[in-house]
């Protein structure tokens, strides 16, 4: 005699995968304009060069103290102007990792 399993039993429902998928990607979409607005800061030598980027890593500012200029090592100037802004890059891009790995589960999807 056979058992008999309930109606769809064993069988994924594809329309309500589909539906998830699309709302994961519709909440990703949402999260990543959002993320794209935020603002983050990077810094170098205990705050001497501060770099302002958003989401979209565009620069929208740097400031720097009148104690890092020394025009005797503009080297020094510029390693710490770069030095802030892949801090700044960094904190953009962890944030990110973060916030899509809320939405994914942890899920590694490629392009994200």
């Amino acid at each position: 005699m056979k058992a008999r399993l309930p109606q769809g039993y064993g069988k994924p429902d594809v329309n309500a995968l589909m539906r998830q998928a699309q709302k994961m990607q519709e909440d990703m979409k949402a999260k990543q304009e959002e993320l794209e607005q935020k603002e983050y800061t990077g810094t170098a030598s205990g705050g001497m060069v501060q770099v302002t980027m958003t989401g979209k890593h565009q620069v929208t500012a740097i400031k720097i103290q009148p104690d890092a200029v020394d025009p005797e090592d503009i080297e020094m100037l510029e390693d710490l102007v770069a030095a802030a802004v892949n801090d700044a890059v960094r904190a953009v891009d962890e944030d990110a990792e973060a916030e899509m790995g809320k939405l994914t589960g942890g899920m590694n999807i490629p392009g994200l």
